[in-house]
């Protein structure tokens, strides 16, 4: 059971982050300003004006997002914020896992009323547990979902200055799913440059570095 509430809700995670990330916002950037797709004006005897070859970057825009310090600096909030809700559904799997246990163990000598009835108090708190933990799921989802909405938003338009300033004509994101893109030499990738860019403009500083996580306790023998 304690396994139930860590898939449930307490594994928040980044990998969660990311997951979240990934539903959001599809973004294939194209930054066609620089080149000019035709010559209308132009009589049929005109020479064609030269065209400038395309600069192509890469970036894997929804991860860039989440590695900004103010990425990362939100996500911690949000963490922190569900922390206390996190403890009280452990405290509340650990319980039922608990009663579980106690019913397994006294099943040959409890007469069937009372068995009966406690199935009955373990359905009525499990049921209860389920949706308070549903609940609890929903709303961490739909917080981290407006906090990367609103901060890709911001790093998008990072993104169209630096790529603007230098010189590329389109920006393709390569951390879709479906991303057409099925190689990219990694010199194309612009994602550092575009996370140290939004960093220096947010002047939100870098997180500090998290204690190492404790080894988890091996599970005892039943």
């Amino acid at each position: 059971m304690t396994g139930f509430i860590a898939s449930r809700f307490a594994a928040v995670d980044v990998k969660e982050f990311s997951i979240q990330m990934k539903r959001s916002l599809a973004f294939v950037i194209l930054l066609a300003s620089g080149i000019a797709l035709g010559a209308a004006a132009q009589t049929p005897s005109a020479p064609a004006a030269p065209v400038a070859p395309a600069k192509i970057a890469v970036i894997a825009f929804e991860a860039a997002v989440g590695q900004t310090n103010e990425g990362q600096r939100n996500f911690a909030d949000l963490q922190k914020k569900y922390e206390p809700k996190r403890q009280q559904l452990r405290t509340r799997s650990e319980e039922l896992d608990g009663m579980t246990k106690q019913l397994q163990a006294q099943a040959d000598t409890l007469s069937d009323a009372e068995r009966a009835n406690r199935a009955r108090t373990f359905d009525e708190k499990k049921k209860a547990f389920d949706r308070d933990a549903e609940d609890a799921q929903n709303d961490f989802r739909g917080e981290m979902q407006e906090i990367y909405s609103n901060l890709a938003a911001k790093v998008y338009d990072v993104l169209t200055s630096y790529a603007q300033q230098q010189g590329y004509t389109l920006v393709l994101d390569i951390g879709q799913q479906q991303s057409p893109v099925l190689y990219a030499n990694p010199s194309l990738d612009i994602s550092k440059a575009v996370v140290d860019a939004y960093n220096l403009k947010s002047g939100v500083p870098a997180q500090p570095a998290r204690p190492a996580a404790a080894a988890p306790t091996p599970p005892t023998a039943r």
